[in-house]
């Protein structure tokens, strides 16, 4: 069975940073691509961030950052100089051997998700 399990989030200020990390199981990790996405309260999801399996990543967020280990099934994104309008609950999706993505990606596995709250 596979499984995305996010954690990391929580209640900050604006302007510090958080790390928000994505576990998988159950797939062969290095074979996927992994993005996050993000849902504000009455608004659509939102892409984020991406990290290839070699670990090229492309970014619509010039304040985060994503890395990977493959070896712990990993992924972190790091959220630096957090905005109130950061606020959402934050998605990691695994895709298999696709790179770039696009708007019409089709990801394999989805996690639960996590809270992130950006206070003014």
């Amino acid at each position: 069975q596979v499984q995305l399990v996010e954690s990391g989030g929580g209640l900050v200020q604006a302007g510090e940073s958080l790390t928000l990390s994505c576990a998988a199981s159950g797939l062969t990790f290095s074979n996927y691509t992994v993005a996050w996405f993000r849902q504000a309260p009455g608004k659509e999801r939102e892409f984020v961030i991406a990290v290839k399996w070699d670990g090229i990543s492309m970014s619509v967020k010039d304040r985060f950052t994503i890395s990977r280990d493959n070896s712990k099934n990993t992924v972190w994104l790091q959220l630096n100089a957090l905005k109130p309008t950061d606020t959402a609950v934050y998605y990691c999706a695994a895709v298999s051997g696709i790179w770039p993505l696009t708007p019409r990606t089709e990801y394999d596995y989805w996690g639960q998700g996590t809270q992130v709250t950006v206070s003014a």
